[in-house]
């Protein structure tokens, strides 16, 4: 992909341009993956994201692959844990969220689905926004605001209306790509 035409936000950082050119903007459909992304979102608040990209294989390990079902059963000693593994970010705040938050998954997840229950605010069609440059971009929307509130009525925490938006953008509910990145068109083809 031409280097003038990708997305000037992930830069050159080759870990940073292979996020974006494979994985930023897909559609996920799948619930875990979702839960994935807000919570890594949500440790990100603060920081930049490729802080967060270069940490995400320590965070996987250190929180079982995210699987919401293990992460819900955290206690003390597990956040005692957490705190001390300098390959995350080590915030208690947000850790606890974390548990807290794959029990509020769990919740949703016994009336349905996860996922469903996100993509049910863009009417389960990604949007398609044709930014011609970041100041095109927004921190948030009404759908992020909307989806934010109904996220926090769940009991998840770490879910602001920007947060949201950068997992509605990152897990392709809404295509952010600049219009005359390749990529644009490429996410717009897989959306369902």
């Amino acid at each position: 992909m031409a280097e003038e035409k990708r997305c000037s936000w992930c830069g050159e950082d080759p870990l940073y341009v292979a996020y974006h050119d494979t994985e930023w903007g897909v559609p996920q459909y799948d619930s875990r993956t979702l839960y994935e992304k807000l919570m890594l979102d949500g440790f990100q608040a603060g920081l930049s994201w490729i802080t967060i990209l270069r940490k995400r294989d320590n965070f996987r390990a250190a929180f079982d692959g995210f699987d919401p079902a293990v992460v819900a059963e955290y206690g003390e000693a597990d956040i005692a844990r957490l705190l001390s593994d300098a390959g995350i970010v080590r915030h208690r705040g947000k850790i606890v969220a974390t548990i807290g938050n794959a029990r509020a998954w769990l919740d949703v997840m016994e009336r349905g689905s996860f996922a469903e229950f996100m993509w049910d605010f863009v009417d389960g069609t990604p949007l398609q926004n044709t930014p011609r440059s970041m100041a095109d971009v927004p921190a948030q929307t009404e759908a992020s605001v909307a989806l934010s509130k109904a996220l926090k009525k769940q009991g998840f925490k770490f879910c602001g209306p920007t947060i949201v938006y950068a997992v509605m953008q990152a897990c392709g509910l809404v295509n952010d790509h600049m219009v005359d990145c390749p990529r644009h068109e490429a996410v717009k083809r897989l959306a369902r």
